[in-house]
């Protein structure tokens, strides 16, 4: 995949600020309030409709293993975002290994951030 050729699950650009504030997020989800990792849990989260926010990578392959989660946040109305690495959520969350996505239940401390974020959001979607 050549680097200005995006996947085709994803649905808007995502500004750079939007994606760090969405690490930072996960962050702080992670320590004070509540993360589910990978792409399995973040599924489970958003069909439960327990999610407050969905973060995922663009560089995930193959590209199937996260195209249907845009589909499902739209369809629960579940905000979600886009990140340009993989090998960067897992540290944010606290693991060592890359994962392609995850959900934050409860953000803790970052509940501020996230509201940002979800704004922010709403506007991208709404130009895109």
């Amino acid at each position: 995949m050549t680097p200005d050729k995006k996947p085709y699950y994803i649905k808007f650009e995502t500004p750079k600020e939007v994606s760090e504030a969405a690490y930072e997020v996960l962050r702080q989800a992670s320590r004070t309030g509540k993360v589910r990792k990978g792409t399995n849990e973040s599924t489970k989260a958003i069909e439960r409709g327990v999610a407050k926010l969905v973060v995922i990578a663009e560089d995930v392959t193959p590209p199937e293993v996260v195209a249907h989660l845009p589909i499902l946040c739209d369809e629960r109305k579940i905000p979600y975002v886009f990140v340009p690495s993989k090998d960067q959520i897992g540290p944010a969350i606290g693991i060592d290994v890359s994962t392609a996505s995850a959900a934050v239940l409860d953000a803790g401390e970052g509940s501020q951030i996230l509201e940002q974020v979800t704004q922010e959001l709403s506007r991208l979607k709404k130009s895109a």
